[in-house]
């Protein structure tokens, strides 16, 4: 007898489905050619997560609380929660406020700073990225302060340098359609960068994604993904997963660390924030599709979530580009 397809993914799989859903946006790419002594004072990213690609030379990068780590060639390291940090050619190198340092602006969306003392040269592609999806949003959330990558092995190491090598070629000669390029590398590098995390960390097997590898909360979260309209409740959704409500209550709480209702009130809300940010639809119609009886009672929610009414977080696209480095248009440099 042919076997049923599942109607969601299996555990195993939603893991997956949110590093599809790691869509860099808001993006903005420098190209930097640093000369010794320089220094990089960069501030608070909210929202954000920064990227660093050595592309020639070397470079110290300085956290607070954490030891200096030396960055060579070849090395890509994220940031992934915009926390502040500082970049030197040498541990004395004095350093400048990243937004005080001069760059040429090659397009809305890339620019090249030349920086130093014009001594010794460091190449490298720096770059400030942001994730609409509430699922990217919370894979991002459980990663560490920094992660670095630099001892792949020899299989990735071919990959990985080969990636660099693309995107340094690109960043060189910025040909046409040379952002559209790196910026695409620059996804897959992120990617790969927290499989890599994924298949190594030991925090990777708590919180949200141990929850996501569960069998049963794990299928209970799918359900709720998948059709977050449906009007759940943790009786249905254990009998969906094969538990009794109590166990299934209180494992989901002990994995997740909210219960399944918050959960999905919480889900629900940073959904119906992106599609309003995304779209002109209606309230009353953005309210039925993420499971509201009326458009009172989604508005009721949307603002205890956000302190807004929904109305207030329509925006144009222009307007959302960019945010990651503090720019509005008006006060950009």
């Amino acid at each position: 007898m042919p076997s049923v397809p599942r109607p969601f993914p299996a555990p195993a799989d939603l893991l997956g489905e949110s590093l599809h859903l790691l869509r860099l946006t808001g993006t903005l790419y420098c190209r930097a050619e640093l000369t010794a002594p320089w220094g990089v004072d960069v501030p608070t990213l909210d929202g954000s997560m920064a990227l660093l690609v050595v592309t020639a030379g070397h470079c110290l990068l300085e956290v607070d609380g954490a030891e200096p780590r030396l960055l060579r060639q070849g090395s890509l390291t994220l940031i992934p929660h915009g926390t502040p940090h500082r970049l030197r050619s040498d541990p004395g190198a004095d350093v400048e406020p990243l937004f005080d340092i001069p760059v040429e602006q090659v397009s809305e969306c890339y620019e090249i700073m030349r920086h130093g003392g014009g001594g010794d040269l460091t190449h490298a592609t720096y770059g400030v990225v942001r994730f609409d999806h509430v699922a990217a949003q919370r894979l991002v959330a459980q990663l560490p302060e920094v992660l670095h990558i630099d001892a792949w092995d020899e299989d990735a190491a071919n990959w990985l340098n080969s990636t660099l090598q693309l995107i340094s070629r690109e960043a060189l000669t910025l040909r046409p359609g040379g952002e559209t390029v790196i910026t695409r590398l620059a996804d897959i590098l992120v990617v790969q960068a927290i499989r890599s995390w994924l298949d190594s960390a030991p925090e990777a097997n708590r919180g949200w994604l141990a929850a996501l590898r569960d069998e049963q909360v794990g299928q209970a979260l799918a359900l709720l993904h998948r059709a977050p309209e449906r009007q759940w409740s943790v009786a249905s959704l254990a009998r969906e997963v094969g538990m009794s409500r109590s166990a299934f209550s209180a494992r989901f709480t002990d994995l997740v660390g909210e219960s399944a209702m918050r959960y999905l009130a919480h889900w629900r809300m940073q959904l119906a924030r992106m599609h309003l940010r995304r779209t002109s639809e209606p309230l009353s119609v953005v309210a039925r599709r993420f499971g509201y009886q009326s458009e009172a009672a989604f508005c009721r929610a949307f603002k205890r979530a956000f302190g807004v009414p929904p109305g207030n977080v329509r925006q144009s696209a222009d307007e959302v580009i960019l945010t990651a480095r503090g720019w509005d248009g008006a006060s950009a440099r």
